[in-house]
């Protein structure tokens, strides 16, 4: 008899452990696709994170569409999120900010109801929008589009012609970076995180712009939109990608660099690009990138949980949290920080 009561203390104790580790609330991460290195870098930032906190009552999940195109897809994934019963909160990076807007408008009632913390993360909502969410956590783009431009003028001094490579259209980030860049190459740097330069650069600081291309975040997109510019341009001083899409390809994208490798070795030509993740800085060591600058995808993705904890909890958080970012050369390539 006893050995009977034993055996159902054991079973109840293991289904009340079951039941509590079902219970756990859900912190999500939802990214633009699946397909892009650098937010498998944030996953992974995720995945620690419940590693770190086996005992919590949240547990992260990382997320997103299987394609970065489908923005779709990345908003079906948080309306079905906002709809579960255990989602606590979700840290978004917002692959068309207007579109996911305006599904955090048509939702909030159901948010405000389940009292679902929403922070965006690595790309933000539009300045308009940003009252629907409590922070934003994540590189701050427009310094991001500063230091590219402070690079190139160090790397090329006299100016000349110029290609800016582009993500999704309606993705914010890139196109705060963008701003950057332009408003720093005229002199006209603006403290605050505001955009302005939003035309292309006719001449200022020396810089003319070719026709910007948009990758959609694919990266054989990405490489075949740098071979075609390359080739229309011969005469192109420098080269500036917003993202790291291509590089993501280093194969692809280092044939292509080894076509012009001696105005890569002579200066003559320069690539300055964003992020550290995969085998980008293969294209450093290869002489095809003089510098890229990179974020810091692992530490959104392993800190989120943390600020969507403080949101749940009232806790003051601040508004916006940036990261900093990592300037990686030819010279410090091999002890430069990835992803």
């Amino acid at each position: 008899m006893r050995k009977i009561v034993l055996l159902v203390a054991a079973a109840a104790l293991a289904l009340g452990a079951g039941q509590a580790m079902a219970q756990k609330k859900t912190l999500a991460v939802v990214v633009k696709g699946l397909d892009n290195g650098f937010f498998t870098v944030m996953g992974n930032g995720c995945a620690d994170w419940n590693a770190a906190n086996p005992d919590s009552e949240y547990e992260c999940l990382y997320t997103g569409p299987a394609l970065t195109s489908d923005e779709a897809g990345e908003i079906q994934i948080v309306a079905d999120l906002i709809a579960r019963d255990d989602v606590a909160g979700i840290a978004i990076s917002p692959s068309n900010a207007p579109a996911m807007a305006k599904l955090l408008t048509e939702q909030a009632d159901a948010i405000k109801a389940k009292n679902i913390a929403i922070m965006t993360i690595d790309a933000d909502l539009l300045p308009a929008d940003q009252g629907l969410r409590t922070t934003y956590f994540g590189t701050h783009n427009y310094g991001m589009g500063v230091a590219f431009c402070e690079w190139l003028k160090k790397l090329s001094p006299n100016g000349g012609k110029v290609a800016l490579m582009f993500g999704n259209p309606a993705a914010e980030n890139l196109n705060e970076r963008g701003y950057g860049f332009r408003d720093c190459i005229k002199g006209e740097v603006l403290t605050a995180s505001t955009t302005k330069s939003r035309d292309p650069l006719a001449g200022e600081g020396g810089w003319t712009e070719v026709a910007p291309t948009f990758t959609n975040d694919d990266i054989a997109t990405a490489n075949q939109q740098f071979a075609d510019v390359l080739a229309a341009n011969p005469d192109l001083k420098a080269y500036v990608l917003l993202g790291g899409w291509a590089q993501q390809g280093c194969e692809a994208f280092n044939a292509t660099g080894q076509q012009y490798a001696d105005r890569f070795a002579s200066g003559d030509l320069v690539v300055v690009a964003g992020d550290t993740v995969g085998c980008q800085l293969d294209t450093v060591r290869a002489g095809f990138s003089q510098v890229n600058v990179g974020q810091r995808p692992y530490q959104m993705g392993n800190e989120a949980p943390d600020y969507l904890i403080k949101i749940i909890n009232g806790e003051p958080v601040d508004n916006p949290v940036y990261t900093g970012l990592d300037e990686c050369t030819k010279e410090n390539v091999d002890s430069c920080v990835s992803g």
